[in-house]
């Protein structure tokens, strides 16, 4: 088993870290990309409308963004192109993401299947990897199950699992529970924990975010959203990690639609451990071809 040390630049002090248009909405699945982050579950919750499109379902979207962290650990690049496809009652989501972070390049490919298996339950299957990159998994796959409540169906509740296999050896496994309430528009309020068990050395985490969304599907949505937590392990060399911290992170998106097919979003971001903080910008341009 390889290691894990902390990198020269962080204190080694006592660590303190603790629809189409909804579903164009989706979270990115650049989430899976990194080291499970207290914020991100591996895909969102569909809305209630979106069960069986009665058309296939089909989106592309491509991002650029880049984020400067501090205490010198630089600053990180990355360039995204995702596209969903659906068919009767699968929806197929697939990313390829260019990155450079910590002063070294990496590829990332994900793939997920959501179906619809009945009105009131659908899952979700997730599979990805990177190129050998330290910073990307050499396997992350997530799987999960939702439940919608209500004769409206506007409360949907999930219970998924994780596993993350880094290149450094060590291996993420998580639980996660979340939550979503569509309330008559134009809002969406959502919360979510994730218990998490890293090895080597058992450490066990938990991870918590909420999110809220405003706005109306085809004009503009606005979403802001925070999680805090610890971590367990994060990569930051090829022969060092962060170990056992708690970490913070907030996001800002605003997602306008140009036209009834597409348009952009604009997304911010701040995370902040005690080793370094890190602010982000990405802009993003999609279109649906329905």
């Amino acid at each position: 088993m390889t290691s894990h040390t902390f990198s020269p630049r962080a204190p080694v002090t006592p660590i303190r870290r603790g629809a189409a248009c909804l579903l164009a909405a989706l979270l990115p699945l650049a989430a899976w990309s990194q080291d499970m982050p207290p914020d991100a579950p591996s895909i969102q919750a569909m809305s209630p409308q979106d069960n069986t499109p009665a058309t296939p379902l089909r989106s592309v979207a491509v991002s650029v963004g880049g984020h400067q962290l501090s205490n010198g650990y630089g600053h990180w690049r990355d360039a995204k192109l995702s596209g969903v496809y659906g068919v009767g009652a699968h929806v197929w989501q697939v990313e390829l993401a260019a990155k450079r972070e910590f002063d070294e390049s990496g590829l990332f490919l994900g793939v997920s299947d959501t179906v619809t298996l009945s009105p009131d339950w659908y899952a979700s299957l997730s599979v990805g990897a990177g190129d050998g990159a330290f910073y990307l998994p050499r396997l992350r796959a997530d799987a999960a199950v939702y439940k919608k409540w209500l004769a409206a169906q506007n409360f949907v509740t999930s219970v998924g699992l994780g596993y993350y296999r880094a290149p450094d050896g060590h291996i993420d496994r998580a639980l996660s529970l979340g939550a979503v309430w569509y309330f008559e528009q134009p809002w969406i309020a959502e919360a979510g924990v994730r218990l998490n068990r890293s090895n080597p050395g058992r450490i066990s985490t938990q991870q918590r975010f909420v999110a809220l969304t405003y706005g109306h599907a085809m004009q503009d949505m606005v979403t802001l959203r925070y999680g805090s937590g610890g971590e367990g392990y994060q990569s930051i060399g090829e022969q060092a990690a962060l170990v056992n911290f708690k970490s913070h992170q907030t996001g800002l998106s605003w997602k306008h639609w140009l036209t009834p097919q597409g348009g952009v979003q604009l997304s911010l971001e701040r995370y902040s451990n005690p080793y370094y903080s890190r602010n982000g910008v990405a802009l993003a341009f999609f279109h649906d071809f329905n």
